[in-house]
């Protein structure tokens, strides 16, 4: 990548991050410090900003995560949602949902905003109500992809988002070298969502790629 495209974007990715010095700014750098003493990934700002766009366009009023972490995408996500809007949220470890569950609660969002989940993606999904989910999105076990998207497809209405982090993984999806399963179980969703003709698909450039997929009506 040139300098100047690297300037763009670096660009991009900053540019719908709150100030530091507001509220929202504040929330966000408090979260984003707890995922690193966790030694999480967090989304970037550019991929937070996609995903609380995508829940705006969606007048989404329920969504899935799946990877509560320290709360840093929740935030986003709420921020686009409906004003009375329902984040549910899944994660395998409570102490990171409780860090979340902090970080809600300083930004302003009341306690009914947010449903916490704990335990496996694959356990707790298939007791969510078909159809019942505007958008579902994904930043957990990147092995569990596959299985994340037909659950995804079950849970989401017609014209609902579902979306994956992580897609390019430190660009070791487009490398030629000898994959490790992550990968290998990455580039069969990437084929899968594409050959879907119930999907309409987008990999968008944000962090480290964001796959977004809307249902057809």
């Amino acid at each position: 990548m040139t300098g100047n495209r690297q300037t763009s974007w670096a660009f991009a990715e900053a540019y719908g991050a709150p100030a530091a010095d507001t509220a929202e700014g504040a929330v966000l750098r408090w979260s984003r410090e707890r995922a690193r003493e966790a030694g999480l990934r967090a989304v970037s700002p550019g991929c937070g900003d996609a995903l609380r766009l995508l829940a705006a366009t969606a007048h989404a009023k329920a969504v899935v995560e799946i990877g509560t972490g320290t709360g840093v995408s929740g935030l986003y996500l709420l921020r686009g949602m409906r004003p009375d809007g329902v984040l549910t949220t899944v994660d395998v470890e409570p102490e990171w949902q409780q860090l979340a569950r902090q970080a809600f609660r300083s930004a302003g969002f009341a306690a009914n905003r947010a449903r916490f989940i704990p335990g496996s993606a694959l356990d707790v999904l298939p007791r969510l109500a078909d159809g019942g989910y505007d958008m579902v999105f994904c930043d957990g076990d990147r092995t569990e992809y596959g299985a994340y998207l037909a659950e995804s497809l079950r849970l989401l209405r017609p014209g609902g988002v579902v979306c994956f982090a992580g897609m390019f993984a430190g660009g070791r999806t487009v490398d030629s070298a000898a994959p490790p399963t992550e990968v290998l179980r990455l580039r069969e969703l990437l084929r899968g969502i594409r050959e879907n003709e119930e999907l309409v698909l987008a990999l968008l450039p944000v962090g480290d790629g964001l796959l977004c997929a809307v249902r057809r009506s």
